[in-house]
């Protein structure tokens, strides 16, 4: 007998008991983007190399490590995705949509990155990303973050909270790079591997390592704050003010940095204690420079992204209660000569009663045997359909004590939208 075939290692299937879940937090996601007013964009799962390459920048772990890259039978080299943000401004600016325009865009799906699985943390993962472009100012940023908190609110969620910090501008990063290599290179026997590797590259990132060994210097190390140009000052204390008149708490950690390069001026966490290391549930920031440096006119623009299996997987630590609807009608073809006529009469229900959920039983049996999957179905009432009774049809009340019913099958629709 052949070894039977198992997913791959860190990529999962969704289960029918696990759905349920999933679709209550994408029917919240979608009314929270209409009333928002954001438009949904939906972007190719593989895309040239080189876009991750420009936009997330080389010396970084999902470039140097994670990414799922393979050559096409054309020799192109291809990458699955990574994040959402990058496949996102390629479109826009493919398709002539970003330019002297202001657009607010969402879109879900499957992304991919080579870590070593663990809860929360998969190498096929689901993220819901946000954009919005051709907005400068701090309202755009407080409008993405006031929306994350309505999120969280409509999804039942508390005890998360909000981490923020300030990148500033490129030039004023560039001032801050010099002294950060300096002290860095004072310290280099403390520094780790990776660390080593990025002191000249990308020194900032060396500020965003999880080596617990590497805390003390990377708390002690100068304070990207004090090199900040006025500009950005205005614009973070803006963020602050217009947070702070929402009622949005939040705590400004100056070593927050985010692992992607494109980020400038506001970056933020939304982080949860109740999902040990893998903490972070959403994160953004801004990205003024991004659309220009994959080959766009300068926009600027600002987003967030949340890692849908750690979503869930709070909601579940949070007790968030979410169930697939019940099944309202079962029909039970009483011989195999009824099944052409409840097959008729489903799809009348189906028609008419659109919201209702019906369950027609297939692959024929005993009435009594039908009746046990009815009973077993959890549906609220089974419609009995016998050839005895041509122009009538049996109710049989499988959750209430009351006694069955013979109706006329043209009062069926009738009864049942009495019934709801």
């Amino acid at each position: 007998m052949a070894k039977s075939l198992q997913s791959i290692r860190g990529m999962h299937d969704v289960l029918p008991e696990d759905s349920p879940r999933w679709q209550a937090f994408e029917e919240t996601v979608r009314r929270l983007m209409i009333s928002y007013a954001y438009s949904e964009i939906r972007t190719p799962i593989v895309e040239s190399t080189d876009l991750f390459c420009r936009s997330i920048g080389e010396v970084t772990d999902i470039v140097e490590k994670e990414m799922y890259t393979f050559d096409d039978r054309n020799g192109d080299r291809l990458t699955l995705r990574p994040e959402g943000t990058a496949s996102c401004v390629r479109a826009g600016i493919q398709h002539g949509i970003l330019h002297n325009q202001i657009r607010r865009l969402w879109y879900m799906g499957p992304m991919f990155r080579h870590e070593r699985p663990q809860k929360g943390r998969y190498r096929q993962f689901h993220q819901l990303g946000v954009e919005a472009f051709g907005i400068a100012d701090a309202d755009i940023d407080a409008e993405l973050i006031i929306m994350t908190a309505r999120l969280w609110r409509e999804l039942g969620l508390k005890d998360l909270r909000l981490e923020l910090n300030t990148l500033g501008s490129a030039e004023s990063r560039a001032k801050y790079r010099d002294v950060l290599i300096e002290y860095l290179e004072k310290h280099r026997d403390q520094l780790d591997e990776d660390s080593l590797r990025r002191v000249y590259k990308n020194p900032l990132r060396v500020l965003d390592s999880k080596n617990p060994e590497m805390a003390t210097l990377i708390s002690n190390a100068p304070d990207l704050h004090d090199y900040l140009d006025t500009e950005s000052v205005e614009h973070f204390d803006n963020l602050k003010l217009y947070l702070d008149a929402a009622g949005i708490e939040y705590t400004v950690n100056p070593r927050l940095v985010r692992g992607l390069d494109y980020y400038c001026k506001t970056v933020f966490e939304w982080i949860t204690e109740s999902l040990g290391a893998q903490g972070t549930i959403c994160a953004g920031g801004r990205y003024d420079g991004l659309v220009e440096q994959l080959g766009g006119k300068a926009s600027p623009a600002a987003g967030f992204a949340i890692g849908m299996e750690r979503m869930l997987a709070l909601m579940e630590e949070s007790a968030v209660a979410f169930q697939e609807k019940p099944i309202d009608v079962y029909l039970v073809p009483v011989t195999m000569t009824d099944v052409t006529r409840a097959l008729q009469l489903a799809e009348v229900l189906r028609d008419t009663l659109p919201d209702l959920k019906i369950q027609l039983h297939c692959g024929g049996g005993s009435l009594k045997s039908q009746m046990k999957k009815a009973d077993k179905s959890e549906a609220e009432i089974a419609l009995i359909v016998n050839m005895d009774e041509q122009e009538h049809i049996t109710v049989k009340y499988l959750r209430e004590q009351k006694e069955q019913q013979l109706i006329k099958q043209d009062s069926v629709i009738n009864f049942l939208q009495n019934r709801t």
